[in-house]
């Protein structure tokens, strides 16, 4: 059993208990349940911000604890004061070190949250609604694209957008009218190794009509760039500063090199 199959046996086993303790119908009596959402895919054509989607993690598989005691509510303020174009925040605590009370947190800040979690089943949109996501994270190499597709379809009905994350040319037939945003992974989730050449090769074969968002292994302004010029608007970003003892200093460093590299280039 890889890490993938791992991950995702224990979260059926987490949403059956999650489900049990919190029907939906609390859910939906929660107080961010019924908020106007931000779009992320808005928030990635604004020329005044980075394109970097911030992350907030504490820990990986991979990598394992990454900072234990970072504080959610300072480090994505400095964040979004620095121009990211949206959060990430991990909600899976087993593996990631994540709650959903950090993304509740984090919504205090008016940006676009993508709650980042295994989904697979529809109670789980229902529990980032009222969480205050404004995004969903899919991954396609947990669904099938019949699967994707009615996950995709709910989270729209609830004013959430998608962010369907492929790492392979066999999950392009997951991307479907519903996911505007295609995310591409460096990183193979069953083997957590990283290629930085997957994010242009595969982007080649993407729809036109979607905004492409390239994840894992992004450390510097140059690879930005040069992502950015192969036709990807979002850069989904989080080792590179949550390693760092104040990753929100380390954020607004990375901004500034950015557009000093921008000018350069």
């Amino acid at each position: 059993m890889n890490i993938l199959e791992k991950i995702i046996a224990h979260k059926r086993i987490e949403l059956q208990r999650n489900r049990t303790e919190i029907p939906v119908s609390v859910l939906r009596d929660q107080l961010h349940y019924g908020r106007k959402t931000l779009s992320l895919k808005e928030s990635l054509g604004d020329s005044g911000k980075t394109g970097i989607i911030a992350e907030f993690k504490r820990m990986s598989p991979s990598k394992g604890v990454i900072h234990a005691t970072a504080d959610v509510t300072l480090v994505t303020k400095a964040y979004m004061e620095h121009h990211a174009a949206g959060l990430s925040i991990l909600t899976d605590r087993s593996f990631f070190g994540g709650s959903a009370a950090d993304l509740i947190n984090a919504r205090q800040h008016d940006i676009p949250i993508l709650r980042k979690d295994f989904i697979i089943d529809e109670y789980q949109i229902e529990e980032a609604k009222a969480m205050g996501a404004d995004v969903i994270l899919l991954i396609a190499a947990c669904l099938t694209p019949a699967r994707t597709r009615e996950l995709a379809v709910c989270a729209k009905l609830l004013g959430l957008e998608v962010l369907l994350e492929i790492h392979d040319e066999t999950e392009l037939g997951h991307i479907c009218e519903e996911t505007e945003l295609v995310g591409i992974n460096n990183r193979n989730l069953r083997t957590f190794t990283v290629d930085m050449d997957r994010s242009i090769q595969l982007g080649r074969q993407v729809p036109v009509n979607k905004i492409m968002i390239a994840e894992s292994g992004i450390h510097s302004a140059a690879t930005v760039h040069l992502l950015r010029d192969a036709g990807f608007r979002g850069f989904l970003m989080g080792e590179k500063f949550m390693q760092e003892q104040d990753p929100g200093e380390a954020f607004r460093l990375f901004a500034k090199q950015l557009k000093t590299n921008y000018n350069e280039y």
